[in-house]
């Protein structure tokens, strides 16, 4: 039986490329979780004046196209502005890499989801989206749809963990259905701050613990 990956998958396997951390990314985001196989983040620093990439780091925590995907996408955004990057596809990256298993195709589309939601966590920083519209309880539940239940690898709305959330004056208060000392509960809680905070009429938001 042959290899499944072609030879770049390999290849970007086991020699990814900007791999690691920003620590003053003007723009991050994850996705994905590893509870459920697979997770991907990805961070960005934006030339202000021309709105290019000028780097771009990612984390993997998944397979070989996992790992394959993040490092290709990140070589493909590097150089180009914002509008240009956000135009890269999954099958763009799937295509650069020589084709990917089709089981393993989700790991193309998990990538080029962190890449466009760390160019969406830039403008949103930046005041950059076009439209914006006043946060509600739907959009900031839309938002919690992408943090991940450790216990499960589903996310928290799906796993019914938050049971109730409200926004006022520009404060979002999250009630979390688990105990303040469990062991996820930090990482949730810093997971929630980091989806909902950079909402652009977003002040403060609170996350308590508790039935």
């Amino acid at each position: 039986m042959g290899m499944p990956y072609s030879e770049k998958v390999i290849e970007y396997f086991k020699n990814p490329k900007n791999v690691g951390k920003i620590e003053d990314a003007d723009g991050k985001a994850k996705e994905g979780s590893p509870a459920c196989g697979d997770m991907v983040q990805v961070y960005i620093k934006v030339d202000k004046e021309t709105q290019t990439i000028t780097d771009i780091k990612f984390e993997s925590y998944g397979c070989a196209s996992n790992i394959a995907t993040g490092s290709i996408i990140t070589e493909m955004a590097k150089g180009k502005t914002i509008e240009e990057a956000k135009q890269i596809t999954w099958q763009d990256a799937a295509d650069e890499l020589g084709g990917l298993p089709p089981v393993k195709a989700h790991c193309s589309v998990l990538a080029i989801d962190g890449l466009r939601a760390a160019i969406q966590n830039y403008e949103e920083k930046h005041g950059l989206l076009k439209d914006q519209k006043p946060t509600t309880v739907e959009i900031v539940e839309d938002r919690l749809k992408r943090v991940m239940n450790p216990m499960t690898g589903l996310d928290v709305i799906k796993t019914d963990l938050i049971h109730d959330i409200s926004v006022e004056d520009g404060v979002v208060t999250i009630y979390v259905d688990l105990d303040e000392d469990h062991q996820f509960a930090n990482a949730i809680k810093e997971d929630i701050k980091e989806k909902i905070e950079p909402l652009w009429d977003v002040q403060r938001v609170e996350v308590h613990f508790g039935e």
